[in-house]
């Protein structure tokens, strides 16, 4: 009985801690007072104290910080904590019997990681040390006081201003395991963490999307990627941690609240013991960031271990997850993995674009990096267009303009990453319209996407199930794929044929289309792609040939509409303190289709065509809307930034002298109202306007009444 009510004492304060902020430390307070006048030697005890932050060898690694949002409250007399306990007591029992079954669990749990853990970096220390002395610090937490891991973790998580499982969200929504069932098919068989929330539609999604559909049976292991529609039902909650970078991303990695992406890696290998005689299985990272490149390497560091280690092997890697930094864009990120440390770094708005920002050389302090990654999104561009590169011009258009497009493969591993190529073949402009790099016939949107009654919509599809040759033939461009080859072996070119020329099961790789590109082929280019494939170049090089050209391309088609948008806004000297900021002028076309004879793309691109024509074409496509309506908002936004510092330039507190006390409380409320948007809407202002703007305010509010005075001091912020 000793050593149980100590326990049933810190499961309430664990339980109260997470309601009554501040609680705790004043608890825990009074227990350390009662120990100074009778001590005593019991590992619960010590337990306690070390959650209160009173030092010694139990002590939490992190420093303890204060609550933001409730700072502690000063120590209750005896007689006030034992009357919240006692209103409390009867669901603390419940609590505690929680508590102790927990760490009942997560004790055995623990002794089954240590032997998967591994020499290296550990998990939770630092990334120089090894995972011996981790294991030593945590220990004897869990043995000397069956001390669940959660609420240790949480413990660390809050030092860094984290609660549980932020961290994780930050980087994932969740890790799926779908594994296939004689009777049911495809099935999810583990969701971690496991309050993570995917709806039924959501999970049937992942499912099948999860495993390849093809005939070409997929033996050992795959990794391929997905993307699918959020659940039109689910509550859109954006985290705060990447809300707060989100204005410092490039566009084209700026997450899309309305989809997932699922990163696989499928396993299927031969079993006699199994009914079906083969072992199927995936592992499944769902998450909101189109770091396609960075999670497919996740993947291969912990896919073979889990996979033979299982679930409490993927509870230690979503731990490391968990105690990572947060994506931070601009900044070297070192990220530990199940004794791996990936060196990353997350591109910024800012960077010049076709640039590599890290550096791949280890320098001396990076003797404990494993891994360098040079690119977090892009994938091998040269592998993925190779069988098609003689016509990658016409392919850019096609992506360019939004038109339905059609990737048939013998994979979900090709289907995907051609379908990323593409998307990527227009940066730095961002693919407004939708993409699915694996499609199957068990899509919830296959109706929406296969009906013949309609146009085929705006969408590039990925798809590996003979079925679609004879249900998409009817669509305008359909790319038909063979194998992709290994690095340094180059496949035949497959050439554009009519679509009258696909039969549906039969047909050899090659474009089917019947577009006419506006633009000349650009022969130089080609020659050297050629000339690199004769002389074995690697495919590395061959991918920055290749995505330096689409980016020239794309850049030199850019810069007139670029610069046509900037004549529309407003003069400075136009905007005035007193008025609302000036609108924006109208984009009107057959304007900017002149100014194109001085100022267009033929001032930096060789290629010669109907680039009027693709003009035209471009600016009904969703491309020109999603990227208009985004340089709109940064416009509209730089005029509010300018309304705000001419604000600050002027004599407030003199204008109010000369108007009435309405006048001027109207006029504190719209300051008020101005700072709130800048700070919601993250307006490109600067730290000192914003500071000035502040002066201003108090300064009207102390020139006023002292009853306005108070009333205005509690309106919104100052």
């Amino acid at each position: 009985m000793n050593g149980v009510i100590p326990r049933i004492i810190h499961s309430l304060v664990v339980g109260l801690r997470r309601r009554i902020p501040g609680f705790t430390a004043s608890v825990l307070k009074s227990f350390k007072a009662r120990r100074l006048h009778k001590p005593s030697q019991g590992p619960a005890r010590r337990i306690l104290f070390r959650e209160a932050g009173t030092g010694g060898p139990m002590q939490s690694r992190a420093p303890r910080v204060t609550w933001a949002a409730a700072p502690p409250r000063l120590s209750p007399s005896p007689a006030a904590a034992a009357a919240v306990a006692a209103s409390a007591r009867s669901r603390a029992r419940s609590v505690a019997r929680s508590a102790v079954e927990a760490a009942q669990t997560a004790r055995g749990r623990r002794m089954a990681l240590r032997g998967l853990a591994g020499s290296g970096p550990g998990s939770r220390g630092p990334l120089g040390q090894a995972g011996a002395a981790d294991e030593e610090r945590e220990a004897p937490a869990v043995v000397a006081a069956g001390d669940a891991p959660e609420d240790v973790e949480e413990d660390e998580g809050r030092s860094r201003g984290l609660l549980r499982w932020d961290g994780f969200s930050a980087w994932l929504h969740c890790v799926c395991v779908v594994g296939f069932d004689l009777e049911l098919g495809q099935a999810v068989e583990v969701i971690y963490p496991q309050h993570s929330k995917l709806t039924d539609k959501e999970k049937t999604n992942i499912c099948y999307l999860s495993f390849p559909d093809s005939n070409s049976g997929c033996l050992g292991d795959t990794q391929f990627c997905f993307r699918f529609r959020q659940s039109s039902g689910r509550r859109v909650s954006l985290h705060c941690l990447l809300d707060q970078f989100e204005k410092d991303l490039p566009v084209y990695l700026k997450k899309d609240p309305a989809y997932f992406y699922g990163y696989v890696y499928f396993r299927q290998v031969r079993d006699k013991t199994l009914k079906r005689g083969y072992f199927q299985k995936s592992l499944v990272l769902i998450s909101k960031l189109p770091y396609i490149h960075f999670f497919h390497t996740v993947l291969k560091q912990i896919a073979p271990e889990y996979f033979e280690k299982n679930e409490p092997y993927l509870e230690a890697a979503c731990n490391d997850v968990d105690r990572w930094p947060a994506p931070m864009p601009g900044k070297t990120l070192h990220l530990p993995i199940m004794g791996v440390v990936m060196k990353v770094r997350i591109p910024t708005c800012h960077d010049k674009p076709g640039t590599t920002q890290i550096v791949q050389l280890t320098q001396q302090g990076d003797t404990h990096i494993s891994v360098i990654l040079p690119t977090v999104h892009e994938v091998d561009l040269f592998r993925c267009f190779c069988p098609v590169f003689l016509h990658s011009q016409m392919l850019w258009e096609l992506v360019l303009l939004g038109e339905p497009l059609v990737v048939m493969a013998p994979s979900p591993s090709e289907s995907s990453e051609t379908v990323l190529a593409l998307v990527n073949c227009i940066s730095p402009l961002k693919y407004f319209s939708d993409f699915r790099p694996y499609f199957t016939i068990h899509d919830s949107e296959f109706k929406e996407y296969t009906t013949r009654t309609q146009a085929p919509p705006s969408v590039i599809l990925g798809v590996t199930n003979p079925f679609f040759a004879k249900t998409l033939q009817h669509w305008p461009h359909i790319i038909r794929i063979g194998d992709l080859k290994p690095a340094g072996e180059i496949p035949k070119q497959v050439k554009v044929k009519k679509l009258k020329n696909l039969k549906t099961l039969d047909s050899k790789p090659g474009v089917y289309t019947s577009y006419k590109p506006y633009l000349n082929r650009d022969e130089e280019i080609m020659k050297q792609l050629q000339k690199g494939v004769q002389q074995k170049r690697p495919s590395e090089a061959q991918s920055v040939i290749l995505r330096r050209y689409f980016l020239e391309l794309t850049q030199s088609f850019i810069i007139p509409l670029e610069r046509y948008v900037a004549s529309l806004m407003p003069l400075q000297k136009s905007i005035s303190p007193w008025k609302s900021p000036p609108q924006l002028r109208q984009f009107l076309p057959e304007e900017f289709m002149k100014t194109l004879e001085k100022t267009g793309p033929q001032l930096t691109s060789r290629i010669k065509g109907d680039w009027i024509g693709l003009y035209r074409h471009f600016l009904k496509s969703p491309n020109f809307d999603g990227w208009f309506k985004t340089r709109r908002k940064e416009m509209t936004q730089k005029l509010e930034a300018l309304h705000l510092e001419a604000l600050c330039e002027e004599d407030l507190l003199h204008w109010t002298q000369k108007h009435t006390e309405v006048e001027t409380v109207d006029l504190v409320l719209k300051l008020k109202n101005k700072l709130l948007q800048a700070d919601r809407e993250h307006l490109p202002v600067k730290p000192d306007t914003m500071e000035k703007l502040r002066t201003h305010i108090d300064a009207i509010i102390l020139a006023l009444p002292e009853d306005l005075q108070g009333i205005l001091l509690k309106t919104g912020m100052t």
